[in-house]
């Protein structure tokens, strides 16, 4: 069982996080931003994971310090459960239709981070989340678990449907790319001899 604890402590948020990788997709999410809350647990649902991630931040000033600073979490609770990353299939994508919208992500844990980030998101809110803020969960996420993300909507309606694609996509790319290939399971997923 590939496992990680974190705790992210700041003077504008204190997080608490563990993952498990071969999960059965258990959550206890607490982020105070409720939208957030419900992709992150259809994430570990859709990934099958288990993750428990509380957070307690500055939302009296804004919800930036929280979403960025749960996507760094999320993202150290990732890099920590894969070690060494021997064995892992290490790249994975997915295509995702929701009914009028079709999304597409894909990620590589080589250990460059990178995002590429296209929700087509048209207004200020979804549910109580700051849309904007979601390329800056994502970049915090990359950054801390050493990921080239690239996460699109060709097309779509709704922007809830365009941020919940998104994640579930986020999610099955993930869980392909953290999975194990048995055949390879004492080496290295590069030609580089390291990641």
């Amino acid at each position: 069982m590939r496992t990680a604890t974190i705790k992210r402590v700041t003077k504008e948020t204190q997080i608490r996080g563990e993952l498990t990788l071969e999960g059965k997709g258990r959550y206890e999410i607490s982020t105070g931003v409720r939208f957030l809350d419900h992709m992150l647990e259809l994430f570990t649902k859709h990934g099958g994971f288990d993750l428990a991630l509380i957070a307690r931040g500055d939302l009296d000033v804004d919800q930036h310090h929280t979403v960025e600073d749960v996507g760094i979490v999320l993202g150290q609770l990732f890099a920590k459960a894969l070690g060494d990353r021997k064995g892992i299939n290490r790249a994975g994508y997915f295509v995702l239709p929701m009914d009028e919208t079709l999304a597409v992500v894909a990620v590589d844990l080589g250990g460059r981070p990178y995002l590429v980030y296209q929700d087509r998101v048209k207004t200020r809110l979804v549910g109580d989340l700051q849309a904007e803020l979601l390329e800056d969960f994502f970049h915090g996420f990359t950054s801390h678990a050493g990921a080239n993300l690239h996460a699109k909507i060709m097309h779509g309606r709704s922007n809830h449907h365009k941020v919940e694609a998104i994640f579930k996509c986020f999610a099955r790319a993930m869980k392909f790319a953290c999975s194990k290939d048995a055949r390879l399971k004492d080496q290295l997923p590069s030609t580089k001899g390291l990641l």
